[in-house]
């Protein structure tokens, strides 16, 4: 039996969009014929979905992505078809340190939000950059940050780190049990790890929200200098 790794196709959610990874190197039969059955299983939702093809670091597949993108529409009435969105320029981190390093980052003037306390359901807090709660997130209730969210508890609640578009945002709790995560404009539902005792964050990696725990992956250790974040 193939493992997910041999498929030449896969097929997940990201947002409101079907994010379908291709092995590039793979004929366009082959492909097509690994896409019917996942897009079979969809039946209607597959129609007009907004569908984005990846396929990975290779550099000239643009035909090939038109190719499988006719192919989705006339078999199963998808609606647009794209490549992944070009990411975003990397910020120059070594100017940045060194700009920290110069200029003491101690002087920073943060506008993080730092509150303490339990946020009941119903209740909603919007901080402009990073978010702080000594306390538990309910479920019910609901946190919006431009930056990172940090619970000092038990986020059981609805996350939205990183708005609008900021995807190098995390969201940490010392407890994770959130209803929604939502980092920049990648949506995730139904991520409680079971309670597994440890601090866990997620993040987002190739289009996707995923969770690992705080204390053996600190997503900040290599970092060889404090770093304004």
């Amino acid at each position: 039996m193939d493992s997910n790794d041999d498929l030449p196709v896969r097929l997940k959610g990201v947002g409101d969009s079907l994010w379908v990874t291709i092995d590039p190197t793979q004929p366009v039969e082959r492909l097509q014929a690994a896409l019917i059955k996942p897009f079979e299983r969809l039946k209607h939702l597959a129609v007009n979905a907004r569908v984005i093809i990846d396929s990975g670091n290779s550099t000239d597949s643009d035909q090939l992505i038109r190719d499988l993108g006719e192919f989705l529409k006339e078999r199963f009435q998808v609606g647009q078809v794209s490549k992944p969105p070009e990411k975003k320029k990397t910020v120059n981190k070594e100017r940045i340190r060194n700009q920290d390093l110069g200029n003491a980052w101690h002087h920073y003037r943060s506008e993080a939000l730092m509150i303490a306390g339990r946020v009941r359901s119903g209740q909603k807090i919007v901080a402009k950059k990073h978010l702080i709660i000594m306390g538990d997130l309910n479920p019910g209730a609901e946190v919006v940050a431009g930056g990172d969210i940090l619970v000092m508890g038990t986020l059981s609640g609805k996350a939205q780190a990183g708005q609008p578009d900021n995807e190098d945002a995390i969201v940490m709790a010392l407890q994770f049990r959130p209803t929604q995560i939502q980092i920049g404009g990648i949506v995730a539902a139904g991520l409680d790890s079971g309670g597994r005792g440890n601090p866990e964050f997620a993040y987002i990696d190739d289009q996707a929200i995923v969770v690992d725990d705080y204390l053996s992956n600190n997503p900040f250790k290599q970092l060889t200098w404090p770093e304004v974040r």
